[in-house]
Parts: C-alpha cells; sequence; structure tokens
C-alpha cells in the first residue's frame, strides 16, 4: 500500500531517488516497484526498540545525504533512524510524544483519513490533502524468474489457474474455512480451471487439507515459493480468491482479478487497490470487530459466508 505514496512522490519530483527502508520481508515487495531506487534492509524484530541501533543505522546513512524523510509508521522509535541521519525534513504524524523527532509534523483524522492509502498518500502532498487522482500499486513481475519456477515445480498451464490465498497472519478471525476454500476449488475444477494455493511455511497445513478435499488439479504450493516467486506466478492466475492479507494486495497489484471475502475486517481501511475486484462479505451487525480471534466464539462473519457466494471468471480469455 505504500507504493501509492511513492507514485505520487515520482510526480511531484520526477527525478528524485527514492530508497525505503525495510524490513527482510518486506524487501522483495520494494524491488518489484518501479519508483523505488534502492531497498534498504532493517533487521529489527518486530516491537524491538533497539536504540542503540537505530541510532547507529541513522549514523550510517548520514553519508547517503537524504533531504527528506517520510515516516510512515507513527511510534517513536520509528522516527529516531531518521533522526540520528540528520534528515533535514522529517515528515509524519504526531503520535507517540515524538514531537522533537519530527519536523514537519501532521495531523492525523481517521475520519478525514479513513484508508491506509489516504493517509500515506497526504505524508507526500504539500497541502495535507488527499489527492484527487490516487494511483494504484503495480508490481512488476519478472518472466525469467516465472519461467524458472513453473519448471522447478512443474507446474501446468494447460488449463486457465485460479488462486487461493486461505492464510491470514492477523489471526483466524480472518480466515475463512478450509472447507468452503475446499468446495469453490472443486466447482471451479469442473469448470475447467486448475487451482493453486498460495502461502507461507505456516499455511501449508491449510493448503494440505484444502487440496486432499478438492483432489486433481489442485497444487499446494504454500510453503514452496519464496516472496518474489508467489508475485510471478500470482501474475498468472485468470482469478484469485483471498482472505483480507498481503497477498490479496499482492494479487491486486499484478492486475489479476481478485475476490476477497471479509468478515472481522473491512474493506473501508485496507481494500484491494483495484478496479477488478469482487468483495464478497455478510455484513453482519457484529462485524467488523478487528480482533484476532472471534469474540462471539462463532465467526459466524466466514462460517456462513458460502462458497456459492463467490462467482468464478469465465473460461473464456
Amino acid at each position: 500500500m505504500s507504493q501509492v505514496l511513492y507514485k505520487l512522490l515520482r510526480q511531484r519530483w520526477s527525478d528524485c531517488e527514492i530508497d525505503v527502508l525495510a524490513p527482510p520481508a518486506a524487501l522483495p515487495i520494494v524491488s518489484r516497484m518501479a519508483e523505488v531506487n534502492r531497498g534498504i534492509r532493517f533487521d529489527l524484530a518486530h516491537g524491538e526498540i533497539g536504540i542503540g541501533k537505530r541510532f547507529a543505522f541513522g549514523e550510517a546513512l548520514k553519508k547517503n545525504g537524504y533531504t527528506r524523510a517520510i515516516i510512515l509508521p507513527n511510534s517513536l522509535k520509528s522516527a529516531l533512524v531518521p533522526f540520528a541521519a540528520e534528515i533535514p525534513i522529517r515528515t509524519g504524524f504526531r503520535g507517540e510524544y515524538r514531537y522533537f523527532l519530527i519536523n514537519d509534523m501532521r495531523m492525523m483524522s481517521k475520519r478525514r483519513l479513513p484508508r491506509m492509502i489516504d493517509r500515506f498518500a497526504v505524508l507526500g502532498t504539500k497541502t495535507g490533502q488527499i489527492p484527487e487522482q490516487m494511483p494504484y500499486p503495480e508490481l512488476m513481475t519478472d518472466e525469467a524468474n516465472r519461467s524458472l519456477v513453473l519448471a522447478q515445480l512443474d507446474l501446468d498451464l494447460s488449463r486457465p489457474i485460479l488462486g487461493l490465498c486461505p492464510g491470514a497472519e492477523f489471526g483466524d478471525a480472518k480466515k475463512w474455512p478450509e472447507q468452503h476454500y475446499a468446495a469453490l476449488a472443486g466447482r471451479a475444477i469442473e469448470q475447467g480451471f486448475s487451482v493453486w494455493i498460495f502461502g507461507g511455511p505456516g499455511d501449508q497445513q491449510t493448503g494440505d487439507a484444502i487440496q486432499q478435499l478438492a483432489g486433481e488439479y489442485c497444487v499446494n504450493l504454500a510453503g514452496r515459493t519464496r516472496l518474489p516467486d508467489a508475485i510471478d506466478l500470482l501474475g498468472l492466475c485468470r482469478q484469485v480468491v483471498s482472505n483480507d492479507s498481503g497477498l490479496m494486495h499482492i494479487a491486486a497489484a499484478v492486475g489479476v482479478h481478485t475476490s476477497v471475502v471479509y468478515g472481522s475486517t473491512s474493506p473501508e481501511f485496507t481494500p484491494p487497490l483495484t478496479e477488478d475486484l469482487d468483495v464478497v462479505s455478510l455484513n453482519l451487525s457484529c462485524s467488523p470487530c478487528f480482533k484476532r480471534i472471534c469474540p462471539l466464539g462463532h465467526k459466524n462473519c466466514l462460517n456462513d459466508l458460502s462458497p456459492d457466494l463467490i462467482p468464478l471468471k469465465s473460461l473464456e480469455p
């Protein structure tokens, strides 16, 4: 979602250089963004304060001569590196008593800026107003890597591909049940699709369960691909069906028709940024709750969401 900001910066300063400080897991995504000159690995554990490490890292960045830093997280610790690097203009939202670290302070209104991309975008504008034309993310694919991965995994392209992304790191309350994914996969296979299941190592068991229920023409790729591989393979899909997850955003950014099931979360905050989209939700009175585990213990928002509610794209090109 931060790529929206990079695109706006390019529109404002076409010859600017954009470096992105990111954790190791995010660097493969950054490398597929045409607007970014360089992704810089920042290897601190999530939640680790590491004040000494942050100041040392900032000191090392001084030689790059940055003129501006935009700090997307609202935490105090996220503003330490640009401060230590003595970057002249440091833009960010007010938050966590970091007044002396941010010298271009913006006010964040959840009502005025309901979506995450709105909040990122205004940090790159002079006026602090949401741009009328908001660019969407676009991730580049690598044809050479794609061909290599197809050969390594012995993947068949003779049938159109339906991609499934059944994982969600945030928690179980975001996950559509395995049996629903399997029923959808079975319907797609009957209609002439092959089904590829995407995810990380933690999603492998879920993928195995779906594959066993769906049968032939269903391949579990969860835990078998690197993130760049998943980007390249998702770009081959005719359609992707996903929970509200990171892979959902990747599918949208490579231009694939994306269908998303929403339960505990809302498309009003972090929607897939594409016009080629189906949003499927029961809109129960108890959702969105934004909880990791259903606080009512039934998860009806997803358990009762029938696979028949997911439209499958035509097999015609």
